[in-house]
């Protein structure tokens, strides 16, 4: 995936799917999956799978409010419903259940 981006930076696509391989390894460095989500959203600002990632990063590090941005944004981009908002609408309920005081 790295090389790849190297290849074409401006390929929103390829930072998005470089971050989630970069979060779901071992010991993530989660500045640098935050770089690579936010430029595939600086390209593609309407890109659902980056905002659903990024939702998911937000929650892995703690930050509820956050992931609920990303979650607001696909509600307005997808009209209809999609597969990112549902799933990401699940992760932040699931994590506020699991974060109950």
């Amino acid at each position: 995936m790295k090389q790849a981006l190297t290849g074409n930076a401006q390929n929103a696509d390829y930072h998005n799917l470089y971050a989630y391989s970069l979060r779901k390894g071992v010991n993530p460095d989660m500045k640098l999956v935050f770089f690579h989500y936010e430029e595939a959203l600086r390209i593609n600002p309407k890109h659902r799978g980056a905002h659903e990632y990024i939702g998911e990063a937000y929650l892995q590090i703690g930050d509820i409010a956050k992931a609920k941005e990303h979650l607001s944004a696909l509600d307005n981009i997808c009209y209809f419903g999609c597969e990112e908002f549902n799933d990401l609408k699940s992760a932040v309920a699931a994590y506020e259940l699991s974060h109950r005081g």
